[in-house]
């Protein structure tokens, strides 16, 4: 008699594309153990935009590396789209990364001596199915700018092109580690508008991480971490636009 192929795990949620059970993650230097998490239960929904607060140590760009593939956990598990990351080999979590997964940091990271177009095309020439750099950039606002180099170009103007740059692979989760943290409140606003609009028109599940509560009423779903731990899961009544909230 046949049998039903096993359906993946989906950590209890049915629409979850991304899931952690248990994560933990030590580090020791010389005798110095330092629990950085300490069983952290997480999942991300298909299309849902997440933002992730907490205070300085508390765990976030912990959290962040572990789910972006870019570190292991001492313990735990963790899965992608049915996918047991935390038994992928290094090149699996290299393909992981490079289809999957895009990443937006506090500081942007463009290659000086190239146009916004070309920083872009960094990605799309190594991606699947990637956008034209023009068109990723035409949906962070910046379809006039992209011959421009990063010295061309405002602080919150290069943080969308490495917005555009994130996205132009279309990646089916995008990571945002501190994104307006060296950027004033209105030039912050313009960078949440782009994430926003990606969310919305890509259906990019999005994890932004802040220090900065505001950002939560702009999201589907707010954790809080301290110490190492989520302690705090609440859903906004409803989603705020950017320009809307209080910085």
């Amino acid at each position: 008699m046949d049998h039903a192929p096993d359906l993946p795990d989906t950590g209890g949620r049915p629409d979850a594309l991304m899931w952690g059970k248990g994560l933990e993650r030590t580090f020791r230097t010389g005798e110095v153990e330092v629990r950085a998490l300490r069983g952290v239960d997480v999942s991300l929904r298909r299309g849902e935009l997440v933002v992730l607060l907490g205070p300085s140590g508390s765990g976030k760009s912990t959290l962040l590396n572990i789910l972006g593939g870019l570190d292991r956990p001492t313990a735990g598990s963790l899965n992608f789209d049915g996918r047991d990351l935390t038994a992928a080999n290094d090149a699996e979590l290299t393909r992981y990364r490079r289809r999957s997964v895009g990443f937006v940091f506090q500081f942007y990271n463009l290659v000086a001596g190239l146009t916004a177009r070309e920083n872009v095309s960094l990605v799309t020439e190594i991606a699947d199915n990637p956008m034209k750099p023009e068109e990723a950039l035409e949906l962070v606002g910046l379809g006039e700018r992209i011959q421009h180099f990063p010295a061309q170009l405002s602080g919150g103007e290069q943080q969308r092109v490495a917005v555009a740059r994130a996205i132009a692979k279309r990646p089916q989760i995008l990571f945002c580690d501190e994104p307006t943290g060296a950027l004033d409140s209105k030039t912050g606003v313009r960078v949440l508008e782009a994430l926003e609009r990606v969310n919305i028109e890509l259906s990019t599940t999005i994890l932004i991480i802040t220090h900065n509560v505001g950002i939560g009423d702009i999201a589907d779903r707010v954790l809080r971490m301290q110490d190492g731990r989520i302690i705090e899961e609440t859903a906004p009544n409803r989603r705020l636009k950017p320009q809307e909230i209080s910085w």
